[in-house]
């Protein structure tokens, strides 16, 4: 009797294991699928952006054979390892091609031709009185008053004077005949 009672104990005890590795398994698969899932999501962000590299790479070859005035920016020096897994661009020149967001000036050209953020600034510093920095510019454009914010829109509006878009003068608007940039 107590034989029995013994394997008794022990057929219940071996249920319980299973039943407790079984809900584990199940656990752990749940894991898994998610797991899976975020791989698969990681996999596809990957694909793309190896498409969107390729892409561009082969536009910018185009516009590079179609364009003479190409800008050397720097040269890659990199010799990679053949163990090593490197860019099939390693060692490629680097060029910039032909494209300005910012064209310079001329005559006949309106600020359609600028991008927005470039177009809304030119119309404030137009629509001023007088000379304007970049921290009055900043909160007309509908940027938040950061220091980042105004210290690239001091480079912006740097760009638009060095490509005739604006003038910069000193900070008397009697002086200045235009839209003006003070330079501070």
């Amino acid at each position: 009797m107590e034989e029995a009672i013994l394997m008794g104990s022990l057929f219940e005890e071996l249920e319980a294991r299973e039943a407790t590795a079984r809900v584990r398994v199940d656990e752990l698969e749940e894991q898994l699928a998610e797991v899976t899932g975020r791989l698969e999501e990681a996999r596809e962000n990957l694909g793309r952006l190896q498409i969107a590299r390729e892409t561009v790479f082969e536009v910018m070859a185009e516009m590079s054979a179609d364009t003479s005035g190409a800008v050397d920016v720097e040269p890659a020096a990199v010799e990679a390892d053949e163990t090593e897994e490197s860019s099939a661009y390693a060692g490629a020149e680097r060029q910039m091609v032909g494209v300005l967001a910012v064209p310079h000036w001329r005559p006949g050209m309106d600020t359609s031709a600028l991008p927005k953020i470039y177009r809304d600034s030119v119309e404030v510093v137009r629509d001023a009185p007088g000379p304007v920095r970049a921290k009055q510019v900043v909160p007309r454009i509908g940027l938040p008053a950061e220091v980042g914010k105004i210290e690239g829109t001091r480079g912006k509006l740097k760009r638009l004077v060095a490509r005739g878009w604006l003038a910069e003068g000193d900070p008397h608007p009697a002086r200045q005949a235009g839209p003006v940039v003070d330079p501070c």
